[in-house]
């Protein structure tokens, strides 16, 4: 009777142990399916531009989610667009430059996070630290990217919805400095979307 209640005992215990493997599964998938990520959105006249923040530009990626939050961008417009190049805006176009310009952020190299189409990155003027304008951002409209960028200027962010606006943009007539001749005004901000919605558009959270 021994032998017979301790294999019983035995057997209990496995059981109790595959269960609860089985709940630490189940919560893991279910922590990793729920986890949301936040994307930028870019409402224009010409359409909507929807870009995944990368988690590993945090400060940069915290910069743009307090200045879309404050309706920071709401009275500024693109003010540089150059087909095969950029669509860039974000800043006040001032003759101080960027020294006058919000939260200049230390410039965060990642060699995983290229100028590939549809890059978003942070502005900068020639200034000795090569400090980010916190407030100044460019959507990268070459289909090839732009490699000689890279390790240059911080990126931290990727366009997955709205490259077919941004192409329109670029696209405007303009003046001598690049800047639109009609206003391409700007509405920005930070919504949150699951890995499936993400999935659904083709992207793969980094």
């Amino acid at each position: 009777m021994r032998a017979n209640a301790n294999l019983s005992s035995g057997f209990i215990v496995r059981r109790l142990l595959s269960a609860a493997l089985l709940a630490i599964t189940v919560t893991t998938t279910a922590a990793v399916a729920t986890k949301s990520y936040q994307v930028g959105r870019i409402r224009t006249p010409m359409g909507e531009i929807l870009f995944l923040l990368y988690d590993q530009t945090p400060h940069h990626k915290e910069s743009f989610v307090k200045l879309a939050a404050s309706h920071y961008w709401d009275s500024l417009t693109f003010n540089r667009v150059i087909k095969n190049f950029v669509a860039q805006g974000g800043c006040p176009d001032t003759p101080e430059g960027f020294s006058v310009v919000p939260v200049p952020l230390e410039q965060k190299i990642n060699d995983i996070l290229k100028k590939a189409y549809g890059a978003v990155g942070a502005g900068r003027d020639n200034n000795p630290g090569q400090l980010s304008a916190g407030c100044q951002f460019y959507i990268v409209a070459n289909k090839d990217g732009l490699a000689r960028l890279d390790n240059h200027y911080t990126v931290y962010g990727q366009v997955f919805k709205g490259m077919d606006v941004v192409e329109s943009i670029v696209s405007v007539p303009k003046d001598s400095t690049n800047k639109p001749f009609t206003p391409i005004t700007l509405h920005i901000d930070v919504i949150t979307m699951s890995a499936d919605q993400l999935k659904s558009y083709g992207v793969v959270p980094k």
